[in-house]
This record gives structure tokens, C-alpha cells and sequence, in this order.
């Protein structure tokens, strides 16, 4: 998995537990969506910073510097580069524009299949990270009330009945599904800071903020071979609802996926 430069903002846009990168999982998939897919790579080995989280926030996202910051950390985690690869820069910042103006557009409410959508990030002062993060810091930068922070973690809570190209959640049935069903994508953390739990905070306040607007039933989709992200979710109180048929994953050429569901309040009785 390649390192992603500084990407400035546009004028006017890790590793992977996702839930699908809604086409335009936490460990990576090289494969480009509408979402970013919610699938996993292989996994490389990294100098893992250790952090202070007395200084972490995690909160949703509505400013432009900080959805920026947060598309470029989901292009540097969703995806492979080369690094000979020629006009890899132009690329890259290509897929942080195109991921930047969808997300703006589906919390903005321009999306037609989804009612409400939330950005949700982790974030660290940028004088907390190591010189080891140093390409983190460049492309995952912004400043918030003149303070230099940087995107270590994000996903988006979709409030919706079903993301594009995956299955479909059952709970509720009825009429209540289009208001009290949600899911998770883009699930992704820096992979320089794995295993500070970063990806567990996340998607503990992604739950806070889906009961807050009503959600009873919220889903993940994982791809199958990704073990952290299902460990993840367990972990969260995510239990498995059902599996992706073999010819669909065939179709769109990528790992199988498994739905995991958890209800509010948390019963989980299927």
C-alpha cells in the first residue's frame, strides 16, 4: 500500500475495517467504488504509534478542510498505487475530488436513496504525531480554531435502505425501515496508528449518533477474509445476519461480504 502525499484542498474534496467505500471496508481493498468498498488488504508491516488519546476528538464532520482531509485518508486507505506508476499524484488527487464532492453531496441530502448522512472522525493535534507519520500529516491535515489537526480515523453513517452493490439489510420491516435502518461505509483508520483502538471509537460514536436519530437496526458490511474488521465489529456488538451470495461477489469481481447487524437498544435477538 502506497503512501499518499499532501493533497491540498480543492478550490470552492490505512488500512480498512469498511463497510463498503461507497462508490463516489478495516483493512483495504485496491478495488475503487461509489462507496469506498468495505473490504480488506493484505496487510504490511508498519511502525504502529502509540497515543495520547487525552487529546483525540472524535465527533462528526461538516467543514470543508476536514471532509478533505477526510476523502484523502480514504483514498490512501482504499486503494494501491505504484509508486512508478506514471501521474500517480494526478490520480490520487483525482479520487480525493471525486470522493470529496460525493461526500459533501450525501450529507448535504443530494443523494436520492439516502435520507441523512453523517462523517464521523477521529482527530489528533498534529504536534501529537511522530515524524514517523510525517505523510499522514501532509495529506490528512486541516486546522480547526487555528489549530493544526489531522484525520487518523473516519466513516460515514448512512441512514438509508441500502447502500449500492450490497445486500441488504431486513430489519425493520416495513414502512419504519426507511427511517429507522442505517449502515456504516468507509470505515477506515491510518495504518500508522492501528491498534490504539481508533477504529472501536469510531464506530462507538457512529452508534451514539444512529440512536440519536432514531436508528433500531444499523449494519456493516466486511468483506469475508477480513478478520480485524469482523473482530472489530464483534467487539462493538455486531452479530452476523447474512452473506453475500457467491455470484455477486464474482460479478463485481471483489472479496465476498458478510452483513453484520446490531439493534438499538442493543438486544440483538435475530
Amino acid at each position: 500500500m502506497t503512501l499518499l502525499l499532501s493533497l491540498p484542498p480543492p478550490s470552492s474534496s490505512s488500512t480498512a475495517f469498511s463497510s463498503c467505500h461507497q462508490p463516489s471496508a478495516v483493512f483495504t481493498t485496491g478495488r475503487p467504488s461509489r462507496f469506498l468498498p468495505v473490504a480488506a488488504t493484505t496487510t504490511t508491516t508498519h511502525h504502529h504509534q502509540q497515543i495520547d488519546k487525552s487529546s483525540l476528538t472524535v465527533a462528526e464532520a461538516a467543514e470543508e478542510d476536514q471532509l478533505w482531509a477526510a476523502a484523502c485518508l480514504r483514498v490512501r486507505s482504499f486503494y494501491d498505487f505504484q509508486f512508478s506508476s506514471y501521474g500517480i499524484q494526478d490520480h490520487k488527487r483525482y479520487l480525493a475530488e471525486r470522493e470529496f464532492v460525493a461526500l459533501k453531496e450525501r450529507i448535504a441530502g443530494k443523494r436520492e436513496d439516502f435520507k441523512r448522512v453523517s462523517c464521523i472522525n477521529a482527530t489528533l493535534p498534529l504536534s501529537q504525531l511522530s515524524s514517523s507519520a510525517s505523510d499522514l500529516c501532509d495529506a490528512c491535515k486541516f486546522t480547526s480554531n487555528g489549530e493544526d489537526r489531522v484525520v487518523v480515523g473516519t466513516l460515514d453513517l448512512n441512514q438509508c435502505l441500502w447502500l449500492p452493490e450490497e445486500i441488504s439489510g431486513t430489519k425493520p420491516e416495513g414502512i419504519e425501515a426507511e427511517y429507522r435502518r442505517a449502515y456504516l461505509s468507509n470505515v477506515c483508520v491510518a495504518r500508522e496508528l492501528h491498534r490504539n483502538g481508533l477504529g472501536y471509537d469510531i464506530v462507538t460514536k457512529s452508534k451514539i449518533v444512529a440512536e440519536k436519530w432514531g436508528i433500531t437496526d444499523l449494519y456493516v458490511h466486511v468483506a469475508v477474509n477480513n478478520e480485524p474488521a469482523k473482530n472489530l465489529y464483534l467487539k462493538s456488538g455486531f452479530i452476523h445476519e447474512n452473506d453475500e451470495p457467491a455470484w455477486q461477489a464474482r460479478f463485481l469481481d471483489r472479496p465476498r461480504r458478510i452483513l453484520l447487524w446490531i439493534g438499538f437498544p442493543c438486544t440483538n435477538e435475530l
